[in-house]
């Protein structure tokens, strides 16, 4: 299964099940990590994350240009896109509207999904609470369920993890 796509929502063991399934394809494994770490609270768990890992894994850090960081791995390693959430705000922000980003997060999918090896993607549903009260905040909740879409569309297999369960989630015919 060359991509699948961990959805759920915080502290629901979305990096913890992506880290098992890296590490049980025997394949080299590449973690992409898109946070920054632009507050102490961030930093802190930036070190726990790294320190989560194994030695011999490789970690490109890369907060925008999600598709050509995956285009520089080689084609066999599993990779952990670690997370897609943190990604679509950071280009969101940075390249200043959600059509760039949707345009961005269709290249980085078709290249995700065209690996030979495994990608496992993590993301956060977060259209599942309440409606937010700016419109920033909306627009990125409807951003992001467009960018996990996107994603899930693309891939051979979603989950939508809860307490560290994950449950499959099918296609239906039109």
């Amino acid at each position: 299964m060359p991509l699948r796509v961990l959805l759920g929502g915080a502290r629901s063991g979305k990096s913890r099940l992506a880290l098992q399934l890296a590490a049980a394809s025997g394949a080299p494994v590449t973690f992409v990590a898109t946070g920054e770490a632009r507050d102490d609270e961030m930093a802190e768990r930036i070190v726990r994350h790294r320190a989560e890992r194994p030695a011999d894994w490789t970690t490109v850090e890369e907060p925008y240009a999600l598709g050509e960081a995956l285009s520089r791995i080689d084609s066999d390693d599993a990779v952990v896109v670690d997370c897609l959430t943190l990604w679509a705000a950071n280009a969101l922000e940075r390249d200043g509207g959600p059509d760039l980003v949707l345009e961005a997060a269709e290249r980085a999918a078709r290249i995700a999904a065209e690996r030979s090896g495994v990608t496992i993607a993590i993301s956060n549903e977060v259209g599942l609470g309440i409606v937010p009260v700016t419109d920033l905040g909306r627009i990125y909740r409807d951003l992001l369920g467009e960018v996990n879409r996107i994603w899930v569309d693309a891939s051979d297999e979603a989950l939508f993890v809860i307490a560290g369960r994950g449950l499959p989630l099918e296609r239906i015919a039109p």
